[in-house]
């Protein structure tokens, strides 16, 4: 799993406002530094590490609410909300696909037709659910919520 990122800078006698602009400048980068391998469902660990990235970006978000103008404000949030959920969408089917697998191995040859059959399914599942997130994660997409981010985060208020 990506490790958060640490925020050089931040001390505790300079404004609350300026570190909500460092903190959630740099959970943004680490959240579009991520979209690129999403969507390789060979890969799930692409799809965990923008997940936690969505997260991380959603909690500094709430938490220095205050520090942002409130209409770009809740119109970002939402998407980033959005995203985050298309996400877990993906990442349920992720995990669901890699426990039968181990499962599967540990069973009697008899049963494992039926767990392969359910396999096979949530595949699928898996395949709609990355088809639903590819429009949250393409270049565009990512490029435009990162720049609604640096604007929100230069308009930041003491």
């Amino acid at each position: 799993m990506a490790k958060a990122r640490v925020i050089e800078g931040l001390v505790p006698d300079r404004p609350y406002a300026e570190a909500a602009s460092r903190i959630v400048s740099v959970r943004a980068q680490e959240l579009a530094e991520h979209a690129e391998r999403v969507l390789d469902v060979t890969d799930i660990e692409g799809v965990h590490d923008m997940r936690v990235a969505s997260r991380r970006l959603r909690a500094a978000l709430e938490i220095f609410e205050p520090c942002f103008p409130e209409t770009d404000f809740r119109a970002l949030l939402s998407d980033v909300k959005e995203l985050a959920d298309a996400l877990g969408e993906r990442r349920d089917r992720d995990v669901t696909i890699a426990a039968l697998s181990d499962f599967s191995e540990r069973v009697s040859a008899g049963d494992r037709p039926g767990i392969n059959s359910l396999v096979a399914r949530i595949r699928a599942e898996q395949s709609e659910a990355n088809t639903a997130l590819a429009p949250y994660v393409d270049q565009e997409r990512i490029g435009s919520l990162g720049r609604r981010i640096d604007s929100l985060v230069g308009a930041t208020r003491e």
